[in-house]
């Protein structure tokens, strides 16, 4: 616990450093002005504390702050709160609820354990199992956070009747499996992920790229290379993590003999809501409606049958990460307002220079980057892909790449977990499992085989971007 504090410290100390010495040097005059500079300032306090969370700050506090010393410094509250009005952030919220529904309702859990019962409990057909719950759960709520709540102590429930050991490989393998097919298979469409109304969100707000992330857009990018990455990652794991023996007939019979209670009223109005929901997803270029009225409309239906209750308005959501999300939402009003876009393009443009012209070297590079990057951004990486966002049409129009490709390296880059502290539902599982939770050893492993499938996967990709007119 001191090691965590002192590099929280240290780490938060240092960049609030950086930041006093910008505030009060102004040593970037030749591109910025006085108001900038202190924005600049103010923002590397802010990353300070999302990134490190010093005296256990939440992320909350650090965009208080970021919005405190936007209006201290004399920019409009329009522009600091830009990111409230977005239709994005009022996807995330009934996106919220729609997990926690599932969770609340016990639907998740009956679907997970039904899809279980269909398999013969074996190694592999467990992983199969883990891979369509995963993917159906991911139909019905974007929310990474509720699949792991759903996911994990069914695996580790799974675990405790197969008999398998603690910190074996069986046990870990079971237990990362249903941990990755949590957050991966739903990022191939824009509905299945978080990172969807988020990364769309910021995208979208930049004047010359809105509209550009559509359902449409988002699927036609990342499906193929997730699929490719979810194969890769389930081959991999069962090659790397494979179990000595097989699971007893007794662990079989256990599995199978796992009673289910009756469904209720509320289970059969979620299920049909949601079913719906995503129908109307796919369907948006015929009936016309926005996604964000979707979802409300969703959760008014949950409010008004009694599925959800007043009570769960504030326990339903994480106010915490909509305030974090709504706030870095804005960075690209801040950044365009203050000039910071633009001397930021500046800066970065010119150093993609020597990459850029090969759409595989450029990828590999940036992909590369962002990986061991991600070992220090751990504040759910949002705070890197808030800074990006504003500069990828200068990079548009210096190396005719799209914005779009830009999809799979925030995506596959923010879902990294090599290390536990990298990825908050890495941490989430091993809180939730307990005993039966993954080694460091074999999470590292499964992190480097997500890692290696990720840049297969790209190499696979880029020539279908490349012949969609994405580079070049």
């Amino acid at each position: 616990m001191a090691g965590k504090i002192k590099i929280s410290y240290l780490g938060s100390g240092l960049m609030v450093a950086i930041a006093i010495v910008i505030i009060a040097a102004r040593p970037f005059s030749a591109g910025l002005d006085d108001t900038a500079q202190l924005m600049l300032g103010g923002i590397l306090i802010a990353l300070s504390i999302w990134i490190f969370k010093p005296f256990g700050l939440s992320y909350s506090a650090g965009g208080l702050f970021l919005a405190f010393f936007a209006l201290a410094i004399g920019l409009r509250p329009a522009v600091v709160f830009s990111g409230f009005t977005q239709s994005a952030i009022w996807t995330l919220v009934p996106a919220l609820f729609f997990g926690f529904t599932l969770q609340k309702t016990g639907l998740g859990k009956r679907i997970a354990m039904a899809i279980i019962k269909l398999f013969k409990p074996s190694y592999l057909s467990l992983v199969f199992a883990w891979v369509l719950i995963g993917v159906i759960l991911s139909l019905l709520t974007p929310s990474s956070t509720v699949r792991v709540a759903i996911m994990i102590p069914i695996a580790a429930q799974c675990c405790e009747l197969c008999r398998l050991e603690k910190g074996s490989k069986g046990n870990s393998l079971i237990m990362l499996t249903a941990f990755g097919m949590a957050i991966l298979p739903g990022s191939g469409w824009m509905t299945g992920v978080l990172w969807g109304p988020i990364i769309s969100g910021m995208i979208n707000s930049v004047p010359e790229m809105q509209g550009l992330v559509t359902f449409e857009s988002w699927f036609s990018v990342l499906f193929v290379p997730v699929v490719i990455t979810t194969a890769l990652l389930i081959v991999g794991s069962l090659i790397a993590l494979k179990p000595k023996g097989t699971l007893s007939k007794d662990a079989i019979d256990a599995i199978r003999n796992e009673k289910a209670s009756k469904i209720s009223r509320h289970e059969i109005i979620s299920g049909v809501v949601l079913v719906i929901v995503f129908v109307l997803f796919l369907t948006s270029r015929f009936h016309g409606l926005p996604d964000a009225a979707v979802c409300m409309a969703a959760v008014f239906v949950f409010f008004l049958s009694g599925v959800l209750e007043a009570k769960d308005f504030n326990s339903g959501v994480n106010w915490d990460l909509i305030f974090f999300v709504a706030i870095a939402l804005g960075f690209s009003a801040i950044f365009n307002e203050t000039g910071i876009s633009e001397w930021l393009a500046g800066v970065i443009v010119p150093v993609l220079a020597p990459i850029a012209g090969n759409p595989f070297l450029f990828m590999f590079c940036v992909m590369g980057f962002v990986f061991l990057w991600r070992f220090f951004d751990v504040a759910l990486f949002i705070p890197t892909i808030a800074i990006l966002v504003p500069i990828l049409p200068a990079i548009q129009e210096a190396y005719n790449i799209s914005p779009l490709v830009w999809l799979f390296v925030f995506v596959m880059g923010g879902n990294s977990f090599v290390m536990a502290y990298q990825n908050m539902w890495a941490m989430m599982s091993r809180s939730i499992a307990g005993e039966r939770a993954f080694t460091n050893g074999h999470l590292g492993v499964y992190g480097v085989i997500y890692f290696a499938a990720c840049f297969v996967a790209l190499a696979v990709a880029i020539p279908m971007w490349t012949g969609a007119g994405l580079f070049g």
